[in-house]
């Protein structure tokens, strides 16, 4: 394994193809340590931070209360004051990363490639370029006068759609790297054979929304996506022996995701929730029902118009098609299935009540990381975890990576790429056909079956939504949902035992109505770390599924909370007094790392 390491940083910028900076970073992204800032805070920093040398090299070696002659509340005050300059001074020489775009903000007329959604457009389902350049104004100056001056499109004002939170993009944050230091590649550009492979496989999502992941392999419909999607010059999607195959197909190959059935355990296992231990059937959207697919009502969604709720089935059901994750993604509490999965590994499986749980509720007892210092190989004999290195730490770490992921995602989104979603590259694809306009859509997509396919069943190029507002009212590039799941998926790979084979797996039975055992292929080879990977795509690539987002979105944006997770473990390390071997686990690329290793902890 290699621990991880942080270099000299520079002053960061956002490039377009690497070229001409554009646009530069929002002003306010930059050291609030100018002459005035830190002016009152001076006497007592010096003061203090005189008392012990580098904060760096002392921050570990806080003695316990009341040594070195001080008394214990002074002493630990300035303990506490070197521990909080050392997250700074990592903060600091955290490495300078250009932050790269595909051009097609400044290639293509009239803003086509990029998210206009809640902005006024044309009859064919153009921004207004006057509206787009307003929303450029506003993540440059940052004024709160200038986001609200970015005209809206739906004509009926009480039933617009706002924007989602851009200003998020120019917040701050105290624990882990700041939004600006995680970088993600350019998005694949418009007219790309890329973005061409991504629009077929949402077109046969589409398709398939309602088919059950474990008839993939019999269902004509998948086979033909299969073979449409293996003949793409360009899809990255996972593939075996060159071949997109039922088991490969809308899933990702992150370690352990590929094996055994399409759906993680942690989606379909009991979750002992104290006193209310619940199953996880959810309520899902109405087969057979899409949305989006009429030109005038796709028109009026790209303006913001806001739209009827829709219908959903009675019936309660285990995720077992996409319609189904996708319904789980419409109105899901983002760290909602990483914290259903910490409680279900660290509940055991008998009924012993452990950690205030009932004992009516069982879990799998999966156990934390074996360098626990209290839970784990070797733990004390006569102390137990509970705000450091316990059950409360663990699950509120799930809610505070979540919210600085979201962080980290909306700069890349509203600050860098502003990518357009599936569902307008679909109207540039209808109003191409019609002969209202000429776009630079590859031919790939063009000439693909799952496109006919798709105009043979709903008459229209149009690609169909599962939800009626079809996607918020933020850019593509990067995915939220994603990001929440590199990142929660990352803290539960380091709190927990990744190794763990999990016992009794099951399956959605063939209505997903209840569950029953699965015996399939790979059923004794279900680790945790690989059920927590394939959590992570489940969730992430349910997106997909209602048609809101490409491929290249999600599978960038899990390295993207994978960088806050660890950044946060890091900062975390720094606050605890425990001797410690640091968090083990193993990244989305296969790489073992240690993070926060304290063999000596702060004595």
């Amino acid at each position: 394994m290699r621990s991880t390491r942080r270099k000299k940083s520079d002053p960061q910028s956002i490039v377009n193809n690497g070229d001409a900076a554009r646009p530069q970073s929002p002003a306010r992204r930059k050291f609030l340590v100018g002459a005035g800032t830190i002016t009152a805070a001076a006497p007592l920093a010096a003061g203090v931070l005189g008392a012990l040398s580098s904060p760096a090299a002392e921050a570990r070696q806080g003695p316990g209360i009341g040594d070195a002659g001080i008394s214990g509340d002074a002493h630990r005050r300035i303990t506490a004051i070197n521990v909080r300059q050392h997250v700074v001074d990592d903060e600091v020489a955290r490495p300078f990363v250009p932050h790269l775009t595909n051009g097609d903000e400044t290639s293509l007329p009239h803003f086509i490639g990029n998210f206009s959604k809640g902005m006024p457009h044309t009859s064919i389902g153009e921004v207004v370029p006057s509206a787009y350049e307003q929303l450029l104004t506003a993540m440059q100056s940052g004024k709160q006068s200038d986001f609200e001056a970015i005209p809206l499109g739906c004509s009926d004002p009480s039933n617009q759609r706002r924007f989602v939170d851009p200003q998020s993009a120019l917040a701050y944050d105290t624990e882990g790297p700041d939004s600006s230091d995680i970088m993600m590649p350019a998005a694949p550009t418009f007219a790309s054979a890329e973005t061409a492979g991504e629009m077929v496989e949402l077109y046969w999502m589409a398709l398939l929304r309602d088919v059950p992941f474990d008839q993939y392999s019999t269902n004509p419909t998948a086979i033909a996506a299969c073979a449409d999607l293996s003949a793409l010059s360009d899809f990255r999607g996972p593939k075996q022996g060159g071949q997109v195959t039922p088991q490969t197909l809308f899933r990702e190959s992150l370690p352990g995701a590929l094996v055994g059935p399409y759906i993680s355990q942690f989606l379909l296992l009991d979750v002992p929730y104290g006193a209310q231990g619940f199953s996880q059937a959810l309520r899902s959207r109405t087969a057979g029902v899409d949305y989006g697919t009429n030109f005038d009502d796709w028109l009026d969604i790209q303006k913001g118009c806001g739209q009827p709720v829709g219908t959903f089935d009675p019936t309660l059901r285990f995720a077992h098609s996409g319609r189904d994750v996708a319904s789980f993604v419409e109105i899901d509490a983002l760290a909602q299935a990483y914290f259903n999965a910490l409680i279900i590994s660290m509940v055991p499986p008998n009924p012993v009540p452990t950690f205030g749980m009932n004992p009516g509720f069982g879990g799998l007892g999966v156990g934390f990381d074996p360098t626990n210092p209290y839970f784990g190989a070797t733990p004390s004999v006569t102390q137990e975890g509970l705000g450091t290195f316990g059950p409360p730490y663990a699950l509120s770490l799930m809610w505070e990576v979540a919210n600085r992921a979201v962080k980290a995602q909306w700069y890349q989104k509203w600050a860098v790429h502003r990518r357009l979603r599936p569902e307008a590259f679909g109207g540039r694809i209808e109003v191409m056909a019609e002969g209202k306009a000429t776009y630079p859509i590859h031919p790939d997509v063009l000439n693909s079956a799952g496109l006919a396919a798709t105009v043979s069943k709903y008459g229209t190029h149009l690609l169909p939504q599962a939800f009626p507002e079809a996607c918020p009212t933020h850019p593509s590039y990067g995915a939220g949902h994603a990001t929440v799941a590199g990142a929660c998926v990352t803290i539960l790979k380091a709190l927990l035992n990744a190794d763990y084979v999990i016992p009794n797996p099951v399956a959605p039975s063939a209505d997903g109505t209840s569950l029953v055992p699965y015996t399939g292929p790979g059923a004794g080879q279900l680790t945790v770390g690989g059920e927590l990977n394939k959590l992570a795509v489940n969730i992430a690539y349910a997106r997909g599924h209602a048609g809101i987002h490409w491929r290249s979105d999600n599978y960038q944006s899990f390295f993207v909370g994978e960088s806050m997770a660890i950044g946060i473990l890091q900062d975390q390390e720094l606050e605890a007094h425990e001797p410690f071997q640091g968090y083990q686990l193993t990244k989305f690329d296969g790489t073992q790392i240690i993070v926060g290793a304290n063999p000596n902890g702060t004595t």
